[in-house]
């Protein structure tokens, strides 16, 4: 792991420990688990209460790849994460659109004006799709590089 590479997994580390005390302030404290977090999206972090579980499992993935100095782990924690987080998500939204219980109004979800209608919860369901595949063929892709360089 060079001084960059370090920098980046300390820095990705202390956020994560961060967000970690602000959703517990947020959901334990403030009752606020559900208050979105569309600033945290590229950390899988979507309300409060997901801070509370992924804030600790970034800065414990991020302090275990740190304290191995390996970088291609700590690529493969964030890869192997995304497959398992947009597949739950695809998950959800499916059971959303044929859910009778109306979490997600289709008329409060980003992209709404654009398509209209229920036909949102399609649009991200196939959005998460794509996230898997992108997820997947990165992860082959950093194991193959981090076995070689074992």
């Amino acid at each position: 792991m060079d001084v960059r590479q370090k920098y980046i997994v300390i820095g990705y580390a202390s956020l994560a420990l961060l967000l970690f005390v602000k959703g517990v302030f947020e959901s334990i404290r403030k009752k606020n688990p559900y208050v979105e977090t569309p600033f945290l999206f590229w950390m899988g972090i979507f309300v409060w209460g997901d801070a509370v579980v992924f804030g600790l499992f970034w800065f414990l993935t991020s302090l275990f790849s740190y304290l191995l100095g390996d970088w291609m782990l700590f690529l493969l924690f964030v890869s192997i994460f995304w497959i398992v987080r947009s597949v739950g998500e695809t998950i959800y939204w499916i059971n959303q659109q044929y859910s009778d219980i109306n979490r997600n109004p289709p008329e409060r979800l980003r992209g709404y004006r654009f398509f209209g209608n229920d036909s949102i919860w399609f649009i991200y369901q196939i959005t998460w799709q794509c996230i898997v595949i992108i997820s997947v063929i990165t992860t082959i892709y950093f194991a193959n590089l981090w076995l070689k360089n074992m």
